[in-house]
């Protein structure tokens, strides 16, 4: 151990002041977390520049550091088109659900994305219903962070896997359900700008061992490499495209993504998040994907892509030992960053939205439950991210899907269409659901994936059934449409805050 931190001091000292600031968050965090809507939402005081960091630095988690770096070795140069459609999707969510989620939420005073569809569609089935799928993807996508950081700590570092998955879960734990919402949001812009030289340290370092960006012509001209820079180098383009779209859709409706939106302080506030936002992500994509072709140059074959970015950073004559130490505190931040924010999520829906509905909580004790949900689901996750049942893309997506299917009609199509029941939501719940797991029981995912076809069949369940059923006219909905895209609407969502 001595030898240890003798060797990797500087990791260990970036692991210190990272920790303290951590800390340091908490408790500002704690000071504004009396209440729950202090806990979930921050009290909807936040501005534009801090959540547009946070938005992106949740995103990236070990997910695209280890999982989508990694990813490009197998799939070679078709798979660039992911972070092509993250950006598009990116922008898409701060022009289309960022200002009419923001404003719907203010008026109802609803904290959670459960509770949000739960008035969008006055039914307490859709918000128990919804409950219950996000804490399902919701545990999906912690049990890829924690295998992308147990890979890291047991490549770079010699720790156990399972030693480094107890070590995560018991840091990440502290600041999230001390600190809450404005904890995590204070700590995701640490964390971000951590990223963002973490991701360019990666792709400088490894394009100048190469020999440049040129060197892809090279790769391109080998006999035995050429097939990567087809349109169906690694699987069919289809797979590939499905994939990253079940990808981009949670940056249009993720619960743990919209749910920056919830903070946000005015309408005026959008406008300035979008451009971080999109320049974060822009950045940390784009230096990161390329990886998996540089890796051809530097790594033989290799089974399991999640461990090619450890091993990179493992390798000397890559990366200096410190340079090294830094990348390892970069990746672990960016595990961090989405971890506190699914497992807020999570903790949240399961407490409020599931159990809550069915056994009420008083007000005064609901942040304190909630702070249970968020331990809960924390160690559920850790537990199953032991043994994980595949690797981290394809769970991550496999998530991602979930999200697709069942939210993009709910939430895009809801906050838009003045037309809407909860049969026509739940109903477009189960059959994406249904068609995700039957096209992946049949093996169908081999060639088309399984997100095109249940996106396809959900919207057109949910806009048929949306047409023959009656709309929705509680009180907020129809204030909400008779306002929407008015002056009013803009003076309306900031007076509520």
């Amino acid at each position: 151990m001595q030898s240890f931190i003798l060797e990797h001091w500087f990791a260990v000292a970036l692991l210190v002041v990272y920790s303290a600031i951590l800390l340091w968050h908490a408790r500002l965090g704690y000071r504004q977390s009396g209440n729950i809507g202090g806990f979930l939402v921050g009290g909807r005081h936040m501005g534009g520049v801090i959540i547009g960091v946070s938005f992106f630095a949740t995103f990236a988690s070990t997910n695209s550091y280890l999982g989508l770096a990694g990813k490009g070795y197998s799939f070679g140069a078709p798979w660039m088109l992911f972070p092509l459609m993250m950006v598009v999707a990116t922008y898409l969510s701060w022009r289309l659900v960022a200002p009419e989620l923001r404003r719907f939420t203010a008026m109802t005073d609803t904290v959670t994305v459960p509770e949000f569809l739960g008035a969008r569609f006055a039914s307490q089935s859709v918000r128990v219903i919804t409950g219950l799928i996000i804490a399902m993807a919701s545990l999906l996508y912690l049990i890829a962070i924690f295998k992308g950081a147990g890979n890291l700590f047991q490549v770079f570092l010699g720790i156990p896997y399972e030693a480094a998955v107890g070590l995560m879960l018991l840091v990440v734990l502290v600041y999230t359900t001390v600190g809450g919402f404005v904890s995590v949001v204070r700590t995701d812009v640490i964390q971000g700008v951590l990223m963002l030289i973490g991701s360019m340290v990666l792709f400088g370092f490894v394009t100048t061992h190469i020999g440049g960006p040129g060197r892809m012509f090279d790769l391109m001209a080998m006999p035995a490499k050429e097939h990567l820079f087809t349109w169906n180098a690694g699987a069919p383009l289809l797979v590939v495209m499905g994939i990253a779209l079940a990808g981009s859709m949670k940056l249009l409706i993720d619960p743990r993504q919209i749910s920056r939106f919830y903070g946000l302080r005015d309408a005026a506030s959008v406008s300035r998040g979008i451009a971080f936002a999109i320049g974060g992500l822009l950045i940390i994509q784009f230096c990161l994907f390329p990886l998996g072709l540089y890796a051809h140059f530097l790594i033989d074959d290799i089974a399991d892509t999640d461990l090619i970015v450890p091993t990179l950073i493992q390798d000397p004559s890559i990366f200096p030992l410190l340079v090294a130490d830094f990348l390892v505190v970069a990746i672990l931040s960016a595990a961090m960053s989405s971890m506190d924010s699914v497992l807020l999520v999570a903790g949240s829906v399961t407490m409020r939205d599931v159990i809550g509905v069915v056994v009420p909580v008083r007000e005064e004790r609901q942040t304190i439950y909630t702070r249970i949900g968020v331990i809960s689901c924390a160690a559920l996750a850790a537990l199953f991210a032991l043994n994980p049942f595949g690797d981290i893309v394809e769970i991550t997506t496999f998530s991602g899907s979930l999200y697709a299917v069942c939210f993009v009609p709910a939430i895009m199509v809801g906050l838009h269409w003045r037309r809407g029941s909860a049969i026509a939501v739940v109903a477009s719940f189960g059959s994406g659901i249904l068609t995700v797991l039957l096209w992946r029981g049949v093996g169908l995912s081999s060639t088309l994936h399984e997100v095109l076809p249940a996106l396809v069949i959900s919207m057109g369940v949910y806009v048929v059934l949306a047409r023959q059923t009656a709309n929705v006219n509680t009180a907020d909905v129809v204030a909400f449409f008779a306002t929407k895209g008015t002056k009013q609407s803009v003076r309306a969502a900031t007076e509520t805050a």
